[in-house]
């Protein structure tokens, strides 16, 4: 076997790998939307926020393929579900919500990366439910609840409002934020974070016995 044969032979092999890792990524984010439809409310926020899985394809796909990985997935996910289901938001509030869902993903992925080992998963899926509530809470704060207000025609006390009606501790802004969006998103980090756990090291074998066929 002389040399061009063997640079052919590992350009087409990497050829392939890109393809099944693009494979990957786009069966990763498909799941995802589906996984968005089963939704539950909370009883301490309003009814248009509901806790799903989505995020539980992406975190394993950027566990197992890297945090870049886990961005285009995401990015996937919200893709999909615009066609889907439209934007009410002018993409404003799809963005945002790229966003939320990489500040707990890529975190996660970045510390998993350093060293494999379930101790930096559980460290990586902490830091990034911290970046999930800090992010959502900011993003909800100033772009995505004055989106939906404006997109609806609706004043930001009507939101607060609808805020009140289910969490009496809720009669501003900031304490909408703070009493329904961050533990919101902190139940959500916890909730993906352990079916992660569940499911990641039977979906990983998977994904990387796919890679080595």
């Amino acid at each position: 076997m002389n040399a061009q044969t063997t640079a052919k032979q590992t350009s087409k092999m990497s050829q392939i790998g890109k393809t099944r890792y693009m494979v990957q990524v786009a069966m990763l984010g498909a799941a995802a939307v589906v996984l968005m439809f089963f939704d539950i409310p909370l009883p301490f926020a309003p009814s248009f926020y509901k806790i799903d899985l989505s995020e539980v394809p992406v975190l394993i796909g950027a566990f197992a393929m890297g945090p870049l990985a886990g961005a285009a997935i995401e990015l996937i996910k919200i893709l999909l579900n615009l066609v889907m289901k439209g934007s009410t938001t002018a993409g404003v509030g799809e963005v945002a919500n790229f966003l939320i869902g990489c500040a707990y993903v890529m975190p996660a992925a970045w510390i998993y990366k350093t060293q494999k080992t379930k101790k930096n998963a559980m460290i990586g899926m902490a830091v990034g439910t911290v970046f999930l509530a800090a992010a959502g809470g900011l993003l909800n704060a100033f772009v995505l609840l004055p989106a939906y207000a404006a997109a609806f025609g609706m004043p930001m006390d009507a939101l607060v409002g609808m805020g009140s009606a289910v969490n009496k501790a809720i009669t501003s802004l900031p304490t909408f934020v703070l009493f329904a969006v961050v533990p919101f998103n902190i139940i959500k980090g916890v909730v993906v974070s352990l079916v992660t756990m569940l499911l990641y090291k039977h979906i990983s074998r998977l994904l990387k016995g796919e890679a080595m066929n």
